[in-house]
């Protein structure tokens, strides 16, 4: 039996009561509803906007404006950018951790997608976040850790011959479901894997037309 079924198996055993009739207790998802929404808030937590500001600058005034790894990297410099982009990481493996510990892969992958969420869409900050690419990542690491060096290698290869994060993030992230099909992973994780990447890929949607265009911002640190 899986965790997550012996875990949900263990709240419906039932017992006999004072009177002797059973009394069948049934699974509370009130545990899930905790991780998912405490997973969502460590997403929002503005890992860029408190680092760089500590270096005096405002991701979302300078550069292309996105409170993310890349763009601390742009405009506060290298060493900002790497605490940055180890903190957005952070945030995805920790959600998908406490989700697997609480109820299994299926859960952990959830928290891992509610964290992005988070990220992308702060409710704290107008919902005006990062593009999610280190947090998916974190999920990723934690998951499907086979993957985690072959796509930090792949993505380093892109921005630097290109010299563009975003589009070295979009074939990164793209890459992921396929990946995980390669991989014979369940259908349910593949699924997972796809929205996630979806997310991440559809809140790119203004560099890929800047890519389009020839007007996207390299990656070329100020410091």
């Amino acid at each position: 039996m899986g965790r997550v079924a012996a875990r949900r198996e263990s709240w419906r055993i039932s017992h006999k009561g004072r009177i002797g009739r059973r009394v069948a207790l049934p699974y509370d998802g009130a545990v899930d509803m905790v991780v998912l929404c405490g997973s969502y808030l460590l997403g929002t937590f503005p890992t860029a906007a408190l680092v760089a500001r500590l270096t005096g600058h405002d991701p979302t005034a300078e550069g292309s404006g996105n409170p993310g790894a890349s763009n601390v990297y742009r405009v506060a410099g290298a060493k900002a950018g790497m605490i940055v982009f180890l903190g957005d990481v952070a945030k995805g493996a920790l959600a998908t951790s406490a989700g697997r510990a609480a109820g299994g892969p299926r859960l952990g992958l959830a928290a891992g997608l509610a964290a992005v969420v988070g990220h992308v869409f702060p409710a704290f900050r107008r919902f005006r976040g990062g593009r999610g690419v280190a947090t998916a990542g974190g999920t990723v690491l934690v998951l499907e850790p086979r993957l985690a060096l072959p796509f930090v290698i792949a993505w380093v290869a892109v921005a630097r011959l290109t010299g563009k994060a975003s589009l070295a993030s979009l074939l990164v992230i793209g890459s992921v479901p396929m990946a995980t099909a390669a991989l014979r992973r369940p259908r349910w994780e593949v699924a997972g894997f796809s929205a996630l990447a979806a997310l991440v890929l559809a809140r790119h949607g203004d560099n890929l037309e800047r890519l389009l265009r020839g007007e996207e911002l390299p990656l070329r640190a100020e410091q």
